[in-house]
Parts: structure tokens; C-alpha cells; sequence
């Protein structure tokens, strides 16, 4: 058959560890026998982003944001540990965190839902999207440790050289301190987004924060949320049937156990990546969650939502068999395919993903699965098999469906 064409090329941003092993997988056995791929290549392993100061993370956004739409594998944000083993000039910070901050988007994360998968909590009948807003709080913050007694302050010095001033704390000996920050643009247009895809996806908006602890800081995300919602979506809302929902965020994650899902839950940023795993998890797997980053100016980023899986990675290196699921990195790929199929008019790239997904389900409901999900599934006849042979299932389903 002829590979199906694209116009314009993706971003694609290589990765780390085990995941960059399954991006490869994914890209010679899926895609590209089938589809004339075209791809902006960066690399985003540690070891490239350590020689380059981190220059290729920054080249990668701003590459997305002259084509429109992208698709990234996982990336390793270093520690200590990290440090020593990459040898690392410093301790590099989050590249997810570095390309939301110059995207300045929203995520969005749902469960992929699939026969024989059930979720951990009995009451869950559909998928919760979660809304994270990728903007600042400790993505973007600056630490100091404290080695001996002193003042710490917050300092904020205005155009016109005047000062206003807080104490942090008076030490009395050593400790450490942290300072983050938001901007009210884009805690705009975080609300924004989230009002506008629960209206396109006919949702319910559920939002919390510590509003009564953080009395400025979460209580400007409760009033913009507020205001936005008032002048703007209000009356949509209202004539859709749809409810906007806020709340202290201790009490909405007690909702959210005894709730039926069906809704979008927008969380600041690093609520979202906290309860996002959550939920993954809850509903199967890390490895079973769409993620996709959108901006106000309408580009998206596809991603796994999980981590390198450095554990399987280790056991590659020595020759020992992986049993890796790829599915949340193979449905990157089809988002990303989709948007640019649509965005592009190319109505065969947006089907293909379409059949790529549907074969990915399809494999795992016929009992071939990789090992996490075969301990969690109800299906009673299951086959266990490693990355490789997971990934070969696949491409034949996908071959009967084309």
C-alpha cells in the first residue's frame, strides 16, 4: 500500500531511558511503514540537553510554536543521583516545565479507557479528565538552602524603585527556602481553557485550591476562575446544563471518590501532576493516560504522561526481557497525527491514528498484554508478552483493520 502523506512536519522530541527505546519501537513498527513521516527532530535525552546547556529544550518549543503541533517522548527532570550518573554540568530543570512555561498552555489528561481494565475505585463509571495548568508554582521557582540564623524576605521591587516587603521566616539556624510565582495572564488563560474544552466536550468543571490557607496566591486562581466564568461562560454553561464546581481542594478529592466521573479537573500545576498520576492509576495505569498541552494560540503537545520507566530501562542494558507498556506513548503519536491531519486536511492521517488506537485496545481486550496490565485486568484468558511481541500484536491488528 502507498504511505500516507503529510504536508507539514510534526516537532518530535526524543527522550529518555526505556522510553526512548519504546519511541523507537513505536516509530519503526507502526508508523512508519505506514505513513511518510515527517518530523522536526530534537533530542531531549539528559546527556544531549547537558551538552547543549539545555539550548535544545528552548529550540524544541519555540520549533512547536512554528509548526503547531508536536509530540514528546518522556524525559528525565535530574536529581542528585542523576547528577553523578550523567555527570551533568547542573542540575538541568524540568523540560516539561521549561516547554510549558514558553507554550503557556493548559494539559489536559484522560484515562484510555479499554475492556478488562476496571478502575480501582468501584464508583468510577467514566473517565476524569484532568486540567493542569502548566505555568510557574515549582516548575519555575527558586530555592535557596540556609546554612546558618537569619531573616529571610520577600522582595518585591516595583518599576519605580519602591519596595514591599514580607517576612518568610526568622532562622535560628539552618533550613532551606523557595520562592514561586504565577502571572495573572496566565492563570487567565488557564480558566479559559479549561471553561472552553469542558463547553466542547460537554463537561462538568470541578476546581480547587488551599484558597483559605494561601489567602493571595490560591485565592487569585479561586477570583480569576470566578470572573472568567461570570462574564464569559456563565450563560454558555447554563444553556448547555453544564455546572462550574469550586471548592477547597481537600474537599473536591473527597468528591472525586464518591463521584461517578464524567467531568474535567482542573488542578494548578503541580495539584495536576500529583492527581493526575492518581487517577492514571486508579484507572489502570500510568501507562493508560492521554496528555496533551494547548496553548492560547492553539498549538498542541502530545505526551506520555509518564515517567522514563527507569527500572525496565536497567534490565534492557544487562539483556533481561522488558514487559514495557507503550500505549500511553503510542496514543502521542495518533494525537499528534490527528491535529496535524485536521489542522492539515488530511482526512487518511487522521483515520489512521484513529485505526492505530482502536488496534492498540483491540490487542489488549483480545488478552495479549503487557505484564502490569495482565495483574490488574478481569479478562480471564491473557497472554503475557514482553515489549517487543506487544508492540509485533499490534502491528498485525493494525494490518487486518487497514
Amino acid at each position: 500500500m502507498n504511505k500516507i502523506a503529510m504536508n507539514t512536519p510534526l516537532v518530535e522530541m526524543d527522550g529518555d531511558e526505556m522510553t526512548r527505546i519504546l519511541w523507537k519501537m513505536i516509530k519503526e513498527e507502526l508508523l512508519l511503514p505506514f505513513v511518510d513521516l515527517k518530523t522536526e527532530y530534537y533530542d531531549l535525552g539528559l546527556e544531549h540537553r547537558n551538552e547543549t546547556n539545555d539550548q535544545v529544550t528552548v529550540d524544541s518549543a519555540e520549533a512547536t510554536k512554528k509548526y503547531g503541533v508536536a509530540v514528546k517522548c518522556a524525559t528525565i527532570t535530574p536529581n542528585g543521583a542523576r547528577m553523578s550518573e550523567y555527570n551533568l554540568k547542573e542540575m538541568w530543570k524540568s523540560p516539561n516545565g521549561t516547554i510549558r512555561s514558553i507554550l503557556d498552555g493548559t494539559v489536559f489528561r484522560a484515562p484510555i479507557v479499554v475492556k478488562g481494565i476496571e478502575p480501582c475505585v468501584s464508583r468510577w463509571k467514566k473517565p476524569i479528565t484532568i486540567a493542569r495548568h502548566a505555568y510557574g508554582d515549582v516548575y519555575k521557582n527558586v530555592e535557596m538552602k540556609i546554612e546558618e540564623a537569619g531573616k529571610a524576605e520577600l522582595v518585591f521591587t516595583d518599576k519605580n524603585g519602591k519596595e514591599s516587603r514580607e517576612t518568610i521566616h526568622d532562622f535560628k539556624d539552618a533550613g532551606i527556602i523557595q520562592g514561586i510565582h504565577n502571572t495573572k495572564a496566565s492563570i487567565t488563560s488557564f480558566a479559559r481553557a479549561c471553561f472552553q474544552y469542558a463547553v466542547s466536550t460537554r463537561q462538568d468543571l470541578w476546581f480547587g485550591t488551599k484558597d483559605t490557607i494561601s489567602k493571595k496566591y490560591d485565592h487569585t486562581f479561586k477570583d480569576i476562575f470566578q470572573e472568567v466564568y461570570e462574564k464569559e461562560y456563565k450563560e454558555k454553561f447554563e444553556e448547555l446544563g453544564l455546572e462550574y464546581f469550586y471548592s477547597l481542594i481537600d474537599d473536591i478529592v473527597a468528591r472525586i471518590m464518591k463521584s461517578e466521573g464524567g467531568f474535567i479537573w482542573a488542578c494548578k500545576n503541580y495539584d495536576g501532576d500529583v492527581m493526575s498520576d492518581m487517577i492514571s492509576s486508579a484507572f489502570g495505569s500510568l501507562a493508560m493516560m492521554t496528555s496533551v498541552l494547548v496553548s492560547p494560540d492553539g498549538i498542541y503537545e502530545y505526551e506520555a504522561a509518564h515517567g522514563t520507566v527507569q527500572r525496565h530501562y536497567y534490565k534492557y542494558l544487562k539483556g533481561e526481557e522488558t514487559s514495557t507498556n507503550p500505549v500511553a506513548t503510542i496514543f502521542a503519536w495518533t494525537g499528534a497525527l490527528k491535529k496535524r491531519g485536521e489542522l492539515d486536511n488530511l482526512p487518511e492521517l487522521v483515520e489512521f491514528a484513529g485505526k492505530l488506537e482502536k488496534a492498540a485496545l483491540t490487542t489488549i481486550e483480545n488478552g495479549v498484554m503487557p505484564k502490569e496490565l495482565a495483574l490488574i485486568t478481569s479478562l480471564k484468558d491473557v497472554t503475557i508478552v514482553n515489549t517487543q511481541d506487544f508492540i509485533g500484536a499490534i502491528r498485525k491488528q493494525l494490518e487486518a483493520i487497514l
